[in-house]
């Protein structure tokens, strides 16, 4: 579930490096070197650089998103009162599925499967 990817593993692309990445961009910078001074016959000459690089990716992105959704369960519970206030509802669709018995079952019944 979660381990470490070697560096022999094969590895995907990384995403586009013409935005902004602030946290990585010592590592952009070392993979655009190795580009330019590796020669193109070795084709996996900057293997090391780019393991590195999506390294330093993956950890920008698990910040950004815990940075984005911090306050999720906050932004959700306000979305809903608007929600239920346009509607003239008494309660949150999730609220209205805890207490469908049909629902309830059939969820159930896809959980024992």
């Amino acid at each position: 579930a979660n381990r470490s990817r070697s560096i022999d593993e094969q590895a995907t692309m990384h995403p586009p490096l013409d935005r902004p990445h602030p946290d990585c961009q010592a590592q952009i910078s070392d993979l655009h070197e190795c580009h330019a001074t590796t020669s193109k016959l070795k084709f996996w000459g900057c293997n090391r650089v780019k393991f590195l690089l999506d390294e330093c990716l993956k950890a920008e992105k698990k910040r950004l998103l815990a940075e984005m959704n911090k306050d999720y369960e906050a932004k959700r519970a306000a979305e809903d009162d608007v929600f239920r206030k346009a509607m003239g509802k008494e309660m949150s669709f999730e609220e209205y599925l805890q207490q469908d018995k049909d629902y309830q079952a059939a969820r159930k019944k896809s959980d024992e499967r």
